[in-house]
């Protein structure tokens, strides 16, 4: 059993991640679960929060959405459709998005609201994200 992780995270644009941790977090669409070093290989899919990993006792965070995860021989692959470090996200856009979706949701049609619900997660995900990175 390895001591470390590798962690590589991908988005359509960019390598964002590509760094051997102690642990990882992963948003997983039916829940959060955590990747320790031995873990059993598994695919999959990412739903909406924050992807967190710690290195030597420092723990990180990254807001992102959508995607999937591997594991596998101790390594975790994301590929993500978005994912943003801490100092990429613009606090008063995703304070002034909670607000524009708030008000939406009072008359969101069915269709409009599952659409909605995943704005707002992404939008307070991006909040503490940020915030958690200045405390």
């Amino acid at each position: 059993m390895a001591a470390r992780i590798r962690l590589e995270l991908v988005t359509p644009t960019q390598r964002v991640l590509d760094i051997e941790v102690d642990e990882v977090r992963l948003p997983a669409t039916l829940g959060e679960m955590g990747v320790l070093p031995g873990h059993t290989p598994l695919l999959t899919s990412l739903g909406v929060g924050a992807l967190t990993y710690s290195n030597a006792g420092k723990e990180q965070a990254l807001a992102v959405s959508k995607g999937f995860a591997e594991v596998l021989d101790d390594r975790v692959t994301v590929l993500a459709d978005l994912a943003e470090q801490p100092q990429e996200i613009d606090l008063a856009e995703a304070r002034a998005t909670v607000d524009e979706v708030g008000r939406a949701l009072g008359s969101a049609t069915a269709e409009e609201l599952e659409q909605l619900t995943v704005r707002m997660r992404l939008a307070e995900t991006r909040i503490a994200v940020a915030e958690g990175a200045s405390s």
